[in-house]
């Protein structure tokens, strides 16, 4: 099988491969990319490098993910009125060379 394409990070004998393979939609140039496969293969190993484990993942084990809509202020960049006007006439003075 070769080389893996990751190995785990907090565990050098184990192995990650990794098989995903894409296709156009129904209309070939105006279809999004369908997922037809996304297959992962983990191996793991013990200090003997023999195969002690294996998990095998295909894409019915993909779980979705909810991201949260609130948003986080950022007072450090965030600027004053005069710092926003001044930067608004420096972007018109030097926008048209």
């Amino acid at each position: 099988m070769g080389q893996p394409h990751s190995k785990s990070i907090n565990d050098e004998n184990e192995w990650i491969y990794i098989e995903r393979v894409l296709s156009k939609g129904e209309f070939h140039r105006l279809g999004q990319n369908i997922l037809k496969e996304n297959n992962v293969l983990v191996l793991g190993f013990n200090k003997y490098g023999v195969l002690i484990e294996k998990k095998f993942l295909d894409k019915n084990d993909i779980e979705d993910i909810t991201f949260s809509k609130k948003t986080t202020e950022n007072q450090l960049s965030k600027k004053s009125f005069i710092q926003s006007f001044l930067q608004s006439v420096k972007t018109k003075m030097y926008g048209n060379k």
